[in-house]
């Protein structure tokens, strides 16, 4: 039996931290009726080393507690997840609406006139079999250097986005593929975004960043269509509700330093794991 969902619903967004408030940012901008609830797994931060396993189960735990709380649908906010646990949340879910993440790899082939695309994402991502279809798909003809990017979403997580360290990290990723002559590069990760200021200052303007947060945000609104799922007008929008496995009073700053135009009381859940510790 097909089950139905509440137009006026929340609309779910999950990440492992604040790389996701990038594009609930792009969300809110395109769907500005809508109500969110944004789930940060601090708890488990950086997703990008661990097994895929292991973020599958994640996923399940975390999408049954956003369930719990009366969802109308997912964006899986974060590469990494959407590349380890989209389709299986799709299979055990097959009538909620589930939104993912993937490498721009397509536009970015697009955008590059000289054939070579800069790809930044985890390691996760970088070996999942979603980029390598990608990469068969869309990058024909096309070189792609890759950097795992190691220690950059712990950077952005403490709110370091620039200054010597987080500069002196990002020379080391992009410098091989600005001596290659990369004219695009891939923000791989929903971190990324937030370094995109200092990445565009070393890279110089004639590099394109490509972020597919609007993507993901225009995609999302022609699901819900299609599915009669937007919000009714005239209906209150805007409300946000943060939830975080980590500390709550950091993230709130975290989300006060990021967009401050979404700020919102920040939930704990402290108690949410305590079976692994069992």
């Amino acid at each position: 039996m097909t089950q139905r969902y509440d137009p006026s619903a929340a609309i779910a967004v999950v990440d492992s931290g604040i790389g996701g408030l990038s594009v609930l940012r792009a969300l809110a901008q395109h769907l500005p009726g809508e109500r969110w609830l944004y789930f940060a797994d601090q708890a488990h931060i950086p997703y990008g080393e661990k097994p895929a396993d292991a973020l599958r189960r994640y996923a399940r735990r975390i999408l049954a507690f956003l369930q719990e709380q009366g969802i109308k649908a997912l964006v899986v906010a974060c590469n990494t997840l959407s590349a380890a646990a989209l389709e299986d949340l799709r299979a055990r879910h097959p009538d909620l609406p589930i939104v993912g993440m993937e490498p721009a790899v397509k536009p970015a082939a697009q955008l590059s006139q000289r054939g070579v695309v800069g790809v930044m994402a985890t390691r996760a991502t970088l070996t999942s079999e979603r980029y390598r279809r990608l990469k068969v798909r869309f990058g024909q003809g096309v070189r792609f250097l890759e950097d795992p990017c190691e220690g950059l979403v712990e950077h952005i997580e403490a709110g370091r986005l620039n200054g010597p360290q987080v500069e002196a990290l990002l020379r080391r990723i992009v410098g091989p593929m600005q001596e290659a002559g990369a004219d695009a590069v891939v923000l791989g990760c929903t971190h990324y975004p937030f370094v995109a200021d200092a990445l565009q200052r070393l890279l110089g303007p004639e590099v394109t960043l490509v972020d597919p947060a609007h993507a993901v945000a225009r995609q999302t609104r022609r699901v819900l269509e299609a599915r009669g799922l937007l919000r009714p007008n005239g209906a209150m929008g805007g409300v946000v509700r943060y939830f975080t496995t980590g500390a709550a009073r950091t993230f709130a700053r975290q989300i006060r330093l990021l967009v401050p135009e979404l700020e919102a009381p920040v939930q704990p859940l402290p108690f949410f794991w305590m079976e692994e510790l069992l």
